[in-house]
């Protein structure tokens, strides 16, 4: 069924980078963008995960540099009967966390310095196991790929702002003239969409229940994703705004949404998710005491050598 979806949503994006093509350049730029999409395509499968990791500036940590963060990650993928992924931290104030790669021995789980200093080591356990269960559903490809693709479209989009309304119509320009190349301008927003709402949000409640089974505590996930949340508002990730089509890669939405925006989510209400992680618990709400505001460890740090989970930045 992923290897179904991934064809579709790979279809149906190339397609709409060749038609980006055909309205900027005719016939000419329809095989320059088949050409493009070609080598993006297999650019994405192979690299893809890496340029995603570069959008966002992450840096890998090692067992040594990062043992608490590396020993979680280590333990969770062993559950999970998973190649232990790479390990990498983004210098970031917003709490969130991302898994890419092409297949589980080519995999990487990014964290956020926000989400490492916010969460206690239960709740950091349950995103983890999260975005392990992306990798071991073979969802990260999926995501990569789309991330890829649409900034390539994007890309196209901005071609077509600087060059294409200076070409007259006829084979070597767009058929459409500057109608075409306004088509192809308005088709970068129209793909983030399509990224958006193409990946579906049930594969985050499957990853949710996924996630849940591999930490053991439902619960601790559920209490992640509201504290998440409420941390998250009127925190600016600069990476995630300056790469929207990467927004679904993240455990929860890490752009600012509002108004009709809001029409167009990536993630599925916290709410919801929440719900559904209760109910998987028996139907017992997350204790009051446990979503009490954990003690900060020093700002841009990450957990270092030396120290076990419990006093580190996700200690009580």
């Amino acid at each position: 069924m992923n290897l179904l979806r991934t064809g579709l949503l790979l279809a149906a994006l190339t397609a709409l980078f060749l038609t980006a093509g055909w309205l900027v350049g005719g016939q000419g730029g329809l095989l320059i963008a088949l050409l493009l999409a070609l080598g993006m395509n297999a650019m994405a499968y192979w690299n893809g995960h890496k340029m995603v990791l570069r959008m966002h500036g992450a840096r890998v940590v090692t067992r040594m540099s990062a043992p608490e963060l590396h020993g979680l990650v280590e333990e969770l993928a062993g559950r999970a009967g998973l190649p232990v992924p790479g390990v990498y931290v983004i210098d970031s104030d917003q709490p969130n966390a991302f898994a890419t790669g092409r297949d589980p021995a080519h995999a990487a789980v990014a964290a956020t310095t926000g989400i490492l200093r916010t969460l206690p080591r239960d709740e950091l356990a349950g995103v983890i196991a999260h975005e392990l269960a992306h990798i071991k559903n073979r969802d990260t490809l999926i995501m990569t790929v789309a991330a890829t693709l649409a900034g390539a479209i994007g890309f196209i989009a901005n071609f077509a702002f600087f060059f294409g309304g200076s070409r007259g119509n006829g084979e070597r320009g767009s058929p459409f003239g500057f109608l075409g190349t306004l088509a192809a301008m308005l088709l970068a927003p129209l793909a983030a969409t399509l990224v958006q709402l193409a990946i579906s949000r049930t594969r985050e409640y499957a990853a949710d229940r996924s996630g849940a089974e591999i930490s053991g505590n439902p619960l601790g996930l559920a209490r992640a994703l509201q504290r998440i949340e409420q941390a998250a508002a009127g925190r600016v990730m600069a990476s995630a705004e300056r790469n929207p089509a990467s927004a679904h890669l993240f455990i929860v939405n890490p752009l600012r949404m509002g108004g009709v925006d809001s029409l167009f989510r990536t993630h599925p209400k916290t709410e919801e998710r929440v719900r559904r992680l209760v109910e998987m618990a028996g139907g017992a709400p997350p204790s009051a005491s446990s979503t009490a505001r954990p003690r900060r460890a020093r700002r841009g740090s990450v957990p270092q050598a030396g120290g076990g989970m419990d006093s580190g930045p996700w200690g009580r």
